[in-house]
């Protein structure tokens, strides 16, 4: 019989809306998506200096599993390397990779920078988190077309079930032509603060709530 695991907390940030844990903690519908981010971070009081160095998507990842991981703080629970980080989007680090073009296209105005160049790779945005969260677990990065609640699921739980990370930070992170979206939750062995069955069919009702 397939051991049950359980989403014990999660946060969307959407359409100017910040959501923990099934509750509006804050909104403000009239603010461009960068803008959004930051007021979000400042309404927090997130308080991390290298947040205002990072790329969109990377502010966009660090806000969301901020106030996940204060909700429920699982790194006071397990050790680091029994947390895995895996994430998933569309568009990959498209919008940073864009701006990286830019710089270096016109061969008469080069001014590539290496601040921005670091942001080049989607898998940066969960390096962010580790850093930030002291967490050594396995980590990936998935791209899709779209929210894949059924692979997403599956790998969770493979992970989990396969003794190789008691809990997991896990979802959906970004950003593009400023439309952006977070939706992450942490999936862990045991019961905890929500103790909603990890499957597809609720990791997709909660992604779509």
């Amino acid at each position: 019989m397939e051991t049950k695991n359980y989403i014990t907390s999660y946060c969307s940030i959407k359409s100017g809306k910040v959501n923990v844990n099934g509750k509006e903690t804050y909104s403000d519908i009239n603010l461009s998506s960068v803008d959004f981010i930051k007021s979000v971070y400042k309404q927090f009081q997130l308080n991390y200096p290298k947040f205002y160095k990072m790329d969109h998507l990377c502010k966009l990842a660090f806000v969301a599993s901020d106030l996940l991981l204060k909700s429920n703080p699982i790194m006071q629970k397990y050790a680091p390397e029994d947390v895995s980080v895996i994430i998933a989007n569309s568009a990959s680090s498209l919008e940073i990779d864009t701006e990286h073009q830019n710089t270096i296209s016109d061969k008469n105005n080069y001014f590539p920078s290496p601040a921005v160049f670091v942001y080049t790779l989607p898998n940066i945005l969960i390096g962010e988190i580790a850093i930030r969260n002291c967490i050594k677990g396995e980590n990936t990065f998935f791209i899709f077309d779209k929210f894949d609640a059924d692979f997403m699921g599956s790998y969770i739980n493979s992970l989990l079930n396969g003794s190789k990370a008691k809990c997991s930070l896990t979802g959906w992170v970004d950003f593009y032509e400023n439309n952006y979206e977070a939706f992450l939750c942490t999936v862990e062995k045991e019961e905890g603060i929500l103790n909603i069955e990890h499957n597809s069919e609720q990791l997709n009702k909660l992604y779509n709530n």
